[in-house]
């Protein structure tokens, strides 16, 4: 009894502690779909963070049932636990199955969106630097192409126009003077921006999907902790439910 009432307060100040996580863990794969809409078709991409907003949300008076309950039991406040312990453990488990199936299904549509606006993307060496949506990932990326800075050379090999150069949005930030020239490929950012989405989205969905599996065990302690206290008070009527 002095175990599970222990283990409760202590899980309580736990549950605080990791709304925090989900919070974080929520807001930063809403904003990489929001700051990279153009490469997912789909709207409800981002509805891991949202859920795991929501699971912050409910955590916060979660903690503060359960260190009240460990200090002075009430059945009403005991019931109401176990109510939030089951709504966020269905809202974890929605969670971290979305964030690994959405994982999965977009790394397969990341190269072809990118390859197409690669493809679409109209510059000459003259020109200033662009402010289109591939300019802005690959600025924001510190990326060239898909791959590499190559496959500007295989995009503009269907076309008359066949530049010595890339978008300036190529060049590394410590070389002002850069103009994407190929002459000068040090200058250039030398990974593609496939493989750095890739790797951002991949880390997201799966801090959202760790972050769940183990609140989820962590709920369930408090879920067997909380029913221990409860047997040590019996009930006689159904109030409870």
């Amino acid at each position: 009894k002095s175990f599970a009432r222990s283990l409760l307060r202590f899980l309580g100040f736990i549950f605080w502690g990791t709304a925090a996580a989900q919070a974080f863990g929520g807001v930063l794969v809403i904003l990489m779909f929001k700051n990279y809409r153009y490469l997912f078709q789909e709207s409800y991409l981002s509805l891991p963070g949202w859920l795991a907003l929501a699971t912050a949300l409910i955590l916060l008076p979660t903690g503060v049932l359960a260190v009240s309950i460990s200090v002075k039991r009430s059945r009403n406040k005991q019931g109401t636990l176990m109510y939030l312990l089951l709504l966020l453990l269905c809202l974890e488990m929605s969670s971290a199955v979305l964030a690994h199936f959405y994982c999965i299904r977009t790394s397969s549509q990341l190269e072809s969106a990118m390859g197409y606006l690669v493809h679409q993307h109209n510059w000459t060496c003259s020109q200033d630097p662009g402010s289109s949506a591939v300019d802005v990932m690959q600025r924001k990326l510190r990326c060239c192409g898909v791959h590499n800075y190559t496959d500007w050379l295989k995009a503009s090999s269907s076309s008359w126009y066949h530049p010595a150069c890339v978008p300036e949005s190529c060049c590394k930030e410590k070389h002002s003077h850069c103009k994407g020239d190929l002459g000068h490929v040090e200058q250039l950012s030398e990974g593609g921006c496939l493989k750095r989405l890739e790797d951002q989205l991949s880390f997201a969905m799966r801090y959202i999907f760790w972050c769940c599996t183990l609140l989820s065990i962590l709920e369930f302690l408090a879920g067997v902790s909380n029913g221990i206290l409860m047997r040590q008070q019996p009930f006689h009527d159904l109030n409870i439910l």
